[in-house]
């Protein structure tokens, strides 16, 4: 079993358990319980603006005088196109019909990347939280470098072994090693390169002999058993998304709450049509639509998920939640409907007790 303590210390915490930031799932409340009880909580600002990632900040820090982590998305800026955007449109058209409505006359960019986003850096600077994260790359080494002086510790999620090295080269502090079973967007740097589709305990344990950064597995980690597997691989903590995601501290819908305690969590599949970039859904109505033959390319990452915000929204206003971004990964059938603080305590008791079980194993 790795010793945890550098990464620990490193980032001021005591257990070797960091809530997934999941945007649009995560709130303060969330994070700042995880925080409490001695793990590192997460908020995922990507699809904020720099005023509305200081507003949860501040909400966060009243909750908490704990370290958490603020995460964004460093993805390239998308490139509009007209023509592949109406025929996304025309292909949408008869679905919000049938719930009673018509699609969005034209789709925007909803959000701006980190990279692009000069205010949300300067939200960074001012308000100083304890750890910042990257997804989908890495910003500018000079934006870096403010964020270090400003005594950020930070964290950039890698799927394979080039990513890992770009992200060490960066000089941030820790390697998140994002397997193939992992809910929501895959983080690749390059969404139109080759995946190597590497599954959490092999993508941990080559970043652990290849680099000397520590590495924070994330993938399909449910419960104790696995946190002790991947600290047993050489991962000196573990990153948990879907886990958490039916806390009663996040904003998930009724619909998607369901879906995760109920058959839905057993299938999980990939699909581009609701974003326009990879991710890990439960299987229902969207990642149905996206993967029938007949489906044109989706726009680019945003502007997809305008559609697809659109298309959720008028039909749940009907009470169907099937349109919904549901990520979850692929172990989401084991997820446990328990407040965050009561969730962090149980996976301490049972990585205690699968690091004894081991210990005995070993003899």
């Amino acid at each position: 079993m790795t010793d945890n303590r550098t990464l620990l210390h490193l980032l001021g915490v005591e257990k070797p358990i960091i809530q997934a930031p999941m945007a649009g799932v995560s709130t303060p409340a969330l994070a700042a319980a995880v925080s409490n009880a001695g793990g590192v909580g997460s908020l995922g600002v990507g699809a904020m603006n720099a005023e509305g990632a200081r507003k949860i900040i501040k909400e966060t820090r009243a909750l908490t005088g704990k370290p958490f982590n603020i995460n964004v998305f460093c993805h390239q800026p998308a490139q509009a196109d007209e023509a592949v955007e109406r025929q996304w449109l025309k292909w949408l058209a008869p679905y919000f019909e049938k719930y009673g409505a018509t699609p969005p006359a034209s789709l925007s960019e909803i959000y701006t990347s980190f990279v692009a986003d000069p205010a949300m850096l300067k939200v960074f600077l001012e308000e100083k939280p304890a750890i910042v994260s990257f997804h989908f790359g890495l910003p500018s080494d000079d934006v870096i470098a403010e964020l270090r002086k400003a005594g950020i510790k930070l964290l950039a999620s890698a799927t394979d072994l080039d990513e890992a090295a770009q992200v060490a080269a960066a000089g941030v502090d820790a390697i998140v090693a994002q397997g193939i079973e992992a809910g929501g967007h895959r983080g690749v740097f390059d969404p139109d390169a080759a995946d190597d589709g590497l599954g959490v305990f092999a993508l941990t344990r080559l970043l652990v002999r290849e680099f000397h950064l520590p590495v924070i597995a994330a993938g399909g980690i449910m419960d104790g058993a696995g946190i002790a597997a991947a600290l047993a691989l050489g991962a000196q903590a573990a990153q948990l998304g879907t886990a958490f995601v039916v806390c009663p501290e996040t904003s998930i819908d009724d619909g998607y709450r369901r879906a995760m305690l109920g058959e839905a969590a057993r299938r999980t599949t990939f699909t581009a049509a609701i974003s326009g970039r990879v991710a890990r859904s439960m299987v229902n109505r969207f990642t149905a639509l996206g993967s029938d033959a007949r489906s044109p390319k989706p726009p680019a990452y945003p502007i997809a998920y305008d559609a697809g915000k659109a298309l959720h929204a008028a039909a749940k206003a009907t009470g169907e939640f099937g349109y919904g971004a549901q990520w979850a990964g692929q172990a989401a059938a084991l997820a446990r409907s328990l407040p965050a603080a009561e969730l962090v305590a149980q996976l301490e008791r049972e990585l205690k007790e699968s690091i004894r079980q081991l210990q005995q194993f070993a003899g």
